[in-house]
C-alpha cells in the first residue's frame, strides 16, 4: 500500500489552542501523532512510503474560495506586520480572533483579526507561521494517494497532518484548513462517480458543505450528535444536500458511549447508501477518536471494533484512498491505524 506523507507537516506546532469555557491547553493536534504512526508503519513489508506530488495541490481551488487560500496564504505575515511587540518567535500566540462572523449577515473586514474571525470558525483553528505550508503539503498528500489509487486501482493511505474535514468552502475549523479528504474526492469526481464516507468522531461539517449541492460527490458522515458535540451547527440528520445535491448528504448523529456494536449497526446503513451510489472510488476520512478513552472523543470503539469497521468498508471492493483525520489518543494511535489499514493492503 502506497502511503503519502511529508515532513512540512512539522512546519505547523502551534503551542496553544483555547478550550470551551476559555481554557488555555497545549495544543493537542501535534506533530507527535504523526511520529507515533510512523513508528509503528515503518517496519510494515506492505507499506510503501512516498513523497507526494508537489504539483497536486493545482486543484485546491475548486473546493475552496480563492480569497479564503488568499487569506491562509497572506494571514500570519499580516498578523506579523500589525503585532511587532514580541521578537522571539517561540513565544509569540497563534493568530487567533475574539470576534466570529455571524455568516447570516457578514461582510469581509478589512484588518486582520476582523478577517481571521470571519474565515475561522472556533479557537482550535490556530494558524502560526507554518500553517499554510503544511497545510498544502496535506491536501498534496492527499491528491497524490487519489492519483495513485486512480492509476493502480488499488488502496492508498495519505498521511495528513494538519486534518481537514472541519474546513469548509470559505473557513477553517477543528485544527482544518484545507480539506483534505475533498481535495482527493474532487479529483476522483472528475474521472468517476465518488462517495466519501467520513468515520471521524465529530461530524464533516466542512466535506458537507464544499458538495452540498453536488450530485457527482456523495457524503456521508456517522459522527457524535452535533445536539451535544462540536461542531454543534452542523451533522443533523435533516441535513441532505440542496439543489442538485438533495439526498446525496446523509449524517448518522450517535449518542455518547455507542459501543462497537451500536457503532457497526449505523456503518451498515451507510454502506447501504453507498453501495446504491454505485461509487467507482471512495474516500475515506479516518478519525480514529472513535477509539475508546480518546481525549476529544465520548464513544466506547475498542481496537477490534476499528478493525471490524475497517473490514466492512473494505468489503465494498472499490478502490479506496483512506485520508488521515483525528485521533488523539497517541499511545494507541499507530496500532489502531494499523489494524484499519491491514483491511485495505
Amino acid at each position: 500500500m502506497k502511503v503519502f506523507y511529508s515532513e512540512t507537516h512539522r512546519a505547523h506546532n502551534p503551542t496553544i489552542e483555547i478550550f470551551e469555557g476559555g481554557k488555555n491547553v497545549p495544543y493537542l493536534e501535534t506533530p507527535e501523532r504523526v511520529d507515533r504512526i510512523l513508528a509503528s508503519l515503518q517496519d510494515l513489508a506492505w507499506i510503501d512510503l512516498t513523497e507526494p506530488d508537489a504539483s497536486s495541490s493545482i486543484g485546491i481551488q475548486a473546493i475552496h474560495d480563492k480569497s479564503y487560500i488568499t487569506f491562509l496564504e497572506t494571514a500570519w505575515r499580516e498578523w506579523m506586520e500589525t503585532n511587532p511587540a514580541e521578537t522571539d518567535m517561540t513565544k509569540i500566540t497563534p493568530l487567533l480572533p475574539a470576534t466570529f462572523a455571524l455568516r447570516s449577515q457578514s461582510s469581509l473586514p478589512k484588518t486582520i483579526l476582523g478577517k481571521a474571525g470571519y474565515y475561522m470558525m472556533d479557537l482550535s483553528a490556530c494558524l502560526v507561521e507554518g500553517t499554510y505550508p503544511a497545510a498544502m503539503s496535506a491536501a498534496n498528500c492527499a491528491v497524490s494517494a487519489a492519483q495513485a489509487t486512480f492509476k493502480s486501482l488499488k488502496n492508498s493511505f495519505a498521511l495528513c497532518r494538519p486534518p481537514g474535514h472541519h474546513a469548509g468552502l470559505d473557513f477553517a475549523g477543528g485544527y482544518c484548513f484545507i480539506n483534505n479528504a475533498a481535495a482527493a474526492a474532487h479529483w476522483f469526481s472528475e474521472r468517476g462517480r465518488t462517495a466519501v464516507l467520513d468515520i471521524d468522531y465529530h461530524a464533516g461539517n466542512g466535506t458537507q458543505d464544499i458538495f452540498y449541492d453536488r450530485e457527482d460527490v456523495l457524503t456521508i458522515s456517522i459522527h457524535a450528535d452535533p445536539a451535544y458535540e462540536y461542531p454543534y451547527f452542523a451533522g443533523y440528520p435533516e441535513e441532505i444536500g440542496s439543489g442538485q445535491g438533495q439526498n446525496y448528504h446523509r449524517n448518522f448523529p450517535l449518542p455518547k458511549g455507542v459501543d462497537d456494536s451500536l457503532y457497526l449497526f449505523a456503518l451498515d446503513n451507510a454502506l447501504i447508501r453507498i453501495r446504491e451510489h454505485r461509487p467507482q472510488y471512495l474516500v475515506v476520512s479516518l478519525g480514529l477518536d472513535i477509539y475508546r478513552g480518546d481525549p476529544l472523543g465520548k464513544f466506547n470503539i475498542t481496537r477490534s471494533g476499528i478493525g471490524k469497521i475497517g473490514k466492512r468498508i473494505a468489503d465494498l471492493a472499490v478502490p479506496t484512498c483512506v485520508i488521515m483525520e483525528g485521533g488523539y489518543a497517541i499511545s494507541d494511535l499507530g496500532d489502531n491505524l494499523i489494524t484499519f489499514l491491514e483491511n485495505f493492503k
